[in-house]
């Protein structure tokens, strides 16, 4: 399993192909399983919200639908993993869905794909970009 970062997520279900580069293409097609946090859910309901992001749907309906993309799973956000995100070593930044997806992969002992510039800087998690 590999965890997708929010944005990889979106850009995957909503470009396809086309909207990622050969490597993170190469990198979700070798994984049978693609992990999607609750986090980006909500991420994207936020991004919504605020007006950031338009989708030509219901956020309810796209985040149903994304959700049954074949190879994706949905992630919980554990007890555990919520008190690991604030125990995140190496002085991670405060951003509440990067924490909780920090935290997530380390719990899992998994990647995440990403093009989180900080994220892939801090060195405590594997990222592929």
């Amino acid at each position: 399993m590999i965890i997708l970062d929010t944005h990889i997520w979106f850009y995957y279900i909503n470009d396809g192909p086309e909207g990622l580069s050969n490597d993170a293409n190469q990198i979700i097609q070798k994984n049978d399983t693609l992990g999607v946090s609750v986090i980006s859910c909500w991420e994207i309901a936020m991004l919504v919200v605020k007006g950031r992001l338009r989708l030509g749907i219901d956020i309810q309906d796209w985040i149903d639908r994304a959700l049954k993309y074949k190879g994706i799973k949905l992630i919980h956000l554990t007890p555990e993993i919520a008190v690991l995100s604030t125990r995140l070593p190496g002085g991670f930044h405060n951003d509440p869905a990067d924490r909780i997806l920090a935290a997530s992969c380390l719990h899992y002992g998994v990647s995440l794909l990403t093009r989180d510039r900080a994220i892939c800087e801090w060195g405590y998690i594997h990222t592929v970009s």
